[in-house]
C-alpha cells in the first residue's frame, strides 16, 4: 500500500460547520437521481424544487460543503445490473470508464464545474473537510480511492471486501469505513496513513454507515441479514448485533443529534424505522415511497428525507409525529439524498 502525507489544504470555500440549531429555512436537499442522470435540489422550507441540474451518468453518493457552496456526486460509466441480471447479461453490457468521478456542481449558480478522478465505478464517498480528502468506494475494483480536491488527483488506493459501497468518516476523522457487500465485512482506513487497519466482519450485506457524535460508536446496516451492527471503534470490535422486525432490509442511515435514535431506511420493505439504540427495539415505523435507500436529516433534525427509486420521489418524514408530511416528486430512479445549508 502507499502511503500518503497528510496536510491541511486551503480549498475555495468556508470551512465552517452548520450549527445544529440551524434555522429549517436555512436549508436545502439534494436528491441524486440515478436514471436521470441529474440532481434535484429542494428547498427545505417549502419542499419546492429549486432546480435540476445534469451531473453525469448513474449519479449516486454524494456530500455538501460545509457552506453549502459545493456540492460533490460519484458519477459512474458502470452499467445497472440488480440482483435479478445474472453475471453473463451484466458483462454483455457497455462500460463507459470516461465517464467515472466526482462531479462537483456550483450551488450558486446549479452548474457543473468538473469531474474529478474516482477511480473504477464510484459509489458512494465521504469527505475530511480539514484535509480536503475524499475517500471513495470503487465497486467495481473492490477497492477504496483517495482524492486529493484540491490537486484533482488520486494519492493512494486500498484494498476492500468485495464490491465496497458504503463509505463514512467519524466527526474525529480518524479512520474511514467501508463496507464490502459480498464479504459482508467493514474495512478501517488508516487516514494518518491512507492504508488498511483490516476488516471487521459484521452481518450479511453492510451497506451504510454512520458514527456517534464523539466517534466512539459505529453503525452499520447489514441488508440481507436484517440487522444492525454495533462496533466500538477504538477496539474494532462488534459489541453488539440488533436483529430487526422481519422483512426488513437495512440501507440507509441517520442518527438522531443526541445519538440515542437511529432512522433507517429499509428499502424495498418500503419502511422508515426508528430504533432505541439502547437495546435496539423499534420506537416508530412509517411507511414512505418505494425503495427508501437514501436518507438523509434536516439540520436541526425535526425532518427525514428518503429516495424513492421506483418512486422517483422523496419522502418528508417529521421526526416529532413519525408521519409523512409531504411527498416531493423529483427525477427518475433518486438513489442518495443529502442536506446542507443555502449557499
Amino acid at each position: 500500500m502507499k502511503t500518503i502525507s497528510i496536510q491541511p489544504l486551503a480549498l475555495g470555500f468556508a470551512l465552517t460547520l452548520v450549527a445544529a440549531t440551524a434555522v429549517a429555512q436555512d436549508y436545502v436537499v439534494y436528491a441524486t437521481n440515478e436514471d436521470s442522470n441529474d440532481v434535484s435540489i429542494i428547498d427545505g422550507a417549502s419542499n419546492a424544487v429549486l432546480a435540476t441540474v445534469p451531473v453525469g451518468k448513474r449519479p449516486r453518493g454524494l456530500k455538501v460543503s460545509p457552506d453549502g457552496s459545493r456540492l460533490y456526486v460519484a458519477v459512474s460509466g458502470a452499467p445497472k445490473c440488480p440482483p435479478t441480471m445474472d453475471d453473463e447479461e451484466c458483462e454483455k453490457l457497455e462500460v463507459d470508464l470516461a465517464a467515472d468521478g466526482i462531479a462537483e456542481v456550483d450551488t450558486t449558480a446549479h452548474v457543473l464545474l468538473r469531474v474529478l478522478p474516482s477511480g473504477l465505478d464510484p459509489e458512494q464517498f465521504d469527505v475530511n473537510w480539514s484535509t480536503g480528502l475524499v475517500y471513495v468506494a470503487n465497486e467495481n475494483a473492490n477497492q477504496a480511492s483517495i482524492l486529493d480536491l484540491a490537486k484533482g488527483e488520486i494519492q493512494a488506493t486500498v484494498a476492500t471486501g468485495l464490491e465496497p459501497e458504503g463509505v463514512r468518516l467519524p466527526p474525529d476523522g480518524s479512520v474511514a469505513y467501508v463496507t464490502g457487500e459480498v464479504d459482508s465485512d467493514v474495512t478501517v482506513i488508516d487516514t494518518a496513513t491512507g492504508t488498511s487497519k483490516g476488516r471487521i466482519k459484521v452481518g450479511l450485506r453492510p451497506r451504510d454507515i454512520v458514527f456517534s457524535s464523539d466517534s466512539k460508536l459505529a453503525y452499520i446496516s447489514n441488508e440481507v441479514g436484517a440487522s444492525i451492527a454495533v462496533i466500538e471503534v477504538a477496539t474494532s470490535t462488534v459489541l453488539n448485533t440488533f436483529a430487526l422486525p422481519e422483512g426488513s432490509l437495512p440501507m440507509g442511515l441517520v442518527l438522531s443529534q443526541d445519538n440515542q435514535t437511529l432512522y433507517i431506511a429499509n428499502g424495498r420493505a418500503r419502511t422508515v424505522v426508528a430504533m432505541n439504540v439502547a437495546d435496539g427495539s423499534i420506537k416508530a415505523s412509517v411507511e414512505a415511497g418505494r425503495r427508501p435507500w437514501g436518507l438523509a436529516i434536516s439540520p436541526d433534525g425535526s425532518k427525514l428525507y428518503t429516495a424513492n427509486g421506483p418512486s422517483n420521489d422523496v419522502s418528508v418524514i417529521d421526526v416529532a409525529t413519525f408521519t409523512v408530511v409531504a411527498t416531493v416528486p423529483v427525477g427518475s430512479t433518486p438513489w442518495g439524498v443529502w442536506t446542507g445549508p443555502k449557499p
